[in-house]
């Protein structure tokens, strides 16, 4: 006889397979600091392109104004400009990654640890039914 607990149980678990359990079950296999660890390289290097493109844009744009002044001082003052707000961005940047992708293990593996605890309820009531 199927009960109706059961079968909203197993509904409930086969819906979560099928959509967040495949991103949380990868999420899940890494340790919160390796997963956080390798997102936020990853942001680093893109938040480095996209600097560099951006420092790029700005020395193409202002390239005639910059080589009518150009001096010693002024080269190395831009030259510290660039590279201060360099590792500022990247900072910033790397303590934003880091908090979300902390969070997102931290919720997916709440989630993944819900799912076992429904599927053990789930396997006990069928070795219930075996007795």
């Amino acid at each position: 006889m199927l009960d109706e607990r059961k079968v909203k149980l197993m509904t409930k678990l086969a819906l979560y397979e099928h959509t967040q359990g495949k991103e949380d079950f990868k999420i899940s296999e890494y340790y919160r600091k390796d997963y956080a660890g390798m997102h936020i390289f990853s942001s680093i290097i893109w938040v480095t392109i996209g600097y560099v493109c951006v420092a790029a844009l700005i020395v193409l744009v202002g390239f005639d104004a910059l080589m009518e002044g150009m001096s010693n001082s002024l080269m190395l003052m831009l030259l510290m400009i660039f590279v201060v707000g360099y590792f500022g961005v990247v900072v910033i940047y790397a303590v934003i990654s880091s908090h979300i992708y902390n969070q997102k293990h931290k919720e997916a593996r709440m989630r993944v640890k819900k799912y076992n605890h429904d599927l053990t309820r789930l396997l006990k009531w069928y070795e219930r039914e075996k007795k």
